[in-house]
C-alpha cells in the first residue's frame, strides 16, 4: 500500500508536485502582497504628503480598494473553476501594475478613487483567492502546513518591499518610483505563474497529498467532495464565521493602513515607521509557521479565538504606546495576528465545507469581509482627524475585535455535515 501511495511522488523525483505549487504561490504572494496590500500604508502617507490629499480623504478613498476587490473576488472565485488560474493571475498582475504606475500622476480626488478601484480589482485576481484555492486543491491531510508555508509570502512581501517602496519614493519621487515598482510586480508574478502553477492534481493525473487517485466507475479521477455553494452559505457556521471576520478584519485592515503613519506621528522618523511595518510582517511569518505546527494539536476554532484575543490586546496597547521600543514590541504582537487571521479563513473554510465549491464559498465570504474592511481605514482616518490622534481610533477597533470573538464563539462546530 505504501508503494502505491508514493507512486505519484516519483513522477517528480520523489517530491510531490503540490510542494512546487506551494513554492510558486509563496513567491507570487511575496511580490504581489508586498507591492499591493502592504504598500497601502506607504501609499496613504505618500498621497497625503506628496500629492496634497488629507489623511481623511486618502483613507476614505482606500475603502474603494477593498470594495472593488471584494466584488471582483466573486468573479475570480467563479472563474477559478472554469479557466486556467494563470490567466487570472496574469490579468490581475497587469491590472495592478498599470494602476501602480499611475500613482505619480494622481492630482484629483476622482483619480484617487479610480486608482484604488483598479488596484483592488487587480489584487483580487493575483493574490489570495487564486493562491489559497490552488494550495487547498493540492492538499488534504497536510493542508494547514501547506497554506501556512505558502501564505508566509504575504508577510515576507511586507518585510522586503515596504523598505524598498519607502526608499524609492524618497529618492526618486512617487512618479518615477512607481514605474520601477510596477515593473517588479510584473516580473515577479507572471513568469512564476506560467512556469510552475497547475490548476489541480487531477490535471496531472495526481491526487491531493501525493496519494493514489480515487477513480469513479468510468476510470476518471473522482471530483472533490464537500458541500454545495447553496448549502454552505445557509449554515450558521458560514454566517457567523463571516460575521466574526467582518469585525476582526475591519480592525486589522484599518490598522495596517495606518500603522506606518501611527508610528511616524509618534516617533517623527520615517525609517522607524518602515521598520515597524517590517517587524510586524516578520512576526506575521513566524505566526503563520507556529500556526501550521499548532493546528495539528489544537482545534482550528480554539486557535482562531486565541488569535482574536491577541489582536484586541494589541490594539488596546497601540492606543497608549508612545516610545519606539513599545511601538515595535506591539507591532510584533499585532503581526502575529495578521499572519494567522489571513491564513485561517481559507483553511477553516476548507475544513468546514470541503472543496466541491470551495472557491465560490471563500470568495463570497471574502467579498462580504472585504467590503466591510473598506470601512477600517476610513474609520481610523475619521477618528484620527476628529480626535486629534490615534488613541480613540485604536480603542474603537479593539472593541471591534471583541465583537469578532463573540461571533466566532457562537458559530458552532467547524465541521459541517453534508446535506441532502
Amino acid at each position: 500500500m505504501s508503494a502505491e501511495r508514493s507512486s505519484p511522488d516519483r513522477q517528480n523525483g520523489g517530491l510531490f508536485y503540490g510542494w512546487y505549487i506551494v513554492g510558486a504561490v509563496f513567491a507570487l504572494q511575496t511580490v504581489s502582497c508586498g507591492l499591493i496590500f502592504y504598500n497601502l500604508s506607504v501609499l496613504l502617507n505618500a498621497f497625503s504628503t506628496n500629492n496634497g490629499f488629507s489623511v481623511e480623504a486618502t483613507s476614505a478613498a482606500t475603502a474603494s480598494f477593498f470594495v472593488a476587490g471584494g466584488i471582483a473576488g466573486l468573479g475570480v472565485g467563479w472563474l477559478m473553476d472554469r479557466i486556467d488560474p494563470r490567466i487570472l493571475i496574469t490579468l490581475g498582475a497587469f491590472c495592478s501594475a498599470g494602476a501602480l504606475a499611475s500613482t505619480g500622476h494622481i492630482t484629483n480626488l476622482w483619480q484617487l478613487y479610480a486608482f484604488y478601484i483598479v488596484f483592488g480589482i487587480g489584487n483580487a485576481a493575483v493574490a489570495v483567492i487564486p493562491g489559497t484555492t490552488l494550495v487547498a486543491r493540492w492538499f488534504n491531510r497536510q493542508r494547514s502546513r501547506a497554506i501556512a508555508y505558502s501564505s508566509t509570502g504575504l508577510s515576507l512581501g511586507g518585510i522586503i518591499f515596504t523598505p524598498i517602496s519607502v526608499t524609492l519614493i524618497q529618492k526618486l519621487g512617487l512618479e518615477h518610483a512607481a514605474y520601477w515598482l510596477s515593473l517588479i510586480l510584473i516580473l515577479g508574478t507572471v513568469p512564476v505563474s506560467w512556469i510552475f502553477l497547475r490548476p489541480s492534481p487531477a490535471s496531472m493525473g495526481l491526487a491531493p497529498d501525493g496519494d493514489e487517485p480515487v477513480r469513479d466507475a468510468t476510470g476518471r479521477i473522482a471530483p472533490p467532495d464537500g458541500m454545495s455553494f447553496s448549502e454552505a452559505i445557509r449554515t450558521r457556521f458560514f454566517i457567523l464565521l463571516t460575521t466574526s471576520y467582518v469585525f476582526a478584519m475591519l480592525a486589522q485592515v484599518g490598522s495596517l493602513a495606518h500603522q506606518f503613519r501611527l508610528v511616524l506621528t509618534r516617533t517623527g522618523d520615517n525609517h522607524v515607521a518602515a521598520l515597524a511595518v517590517s517587524v510586524m510582517a516578520a512576526a506575521s511569518i513566524t505566526g503563520r509557521l507556529v500556526g501550521g505546527w499548532a493546528l495539528s494539536r489544537v482545534s482550528s476554532k480554539r486557535y482562531l479565538q486565541g488569535v482574536f484575543v491577541l489582536q484586541a490586546t494589541s490594539f488596546t496597547l497601540f492606543a497608549f504606546a508612545e516610545g519606539t521600543t513599545a511601538l515595535l514590541i506591539i507591532s510584533v504582537m499585532f503581526g502575529a495576528t495578521v499572519g494567522n487571521l489571513q491564513m485561517m479563513q481559507p483553511l477553516i473554510t476548507a475544513e468546514a465545507f470541503g472543496l466541491k465549491a470551495y472557491a465560490r464559498i471563500l470568495s463570497l465570504s471574502q467579498m462580504i469581509v472585504t467590503c466591510a474592511n473598506a470601512t477600517g481605514p476610513a474609520l481610523l482616518g475619521f477618528l484620527y482627524e476628529r480626535a486629534g490622534g490615534y488613541q480613540t481610533a485604536y480603542l474603537v477597533i479593539a472593541v471591534s475585535s471583541v465583537i469578532g470573538i463573540a461571533a466566532l464563539t457562537a458559530a458552532g462546530p467547524v465541521r459541517q455535515p453534508a446535506q441532502g
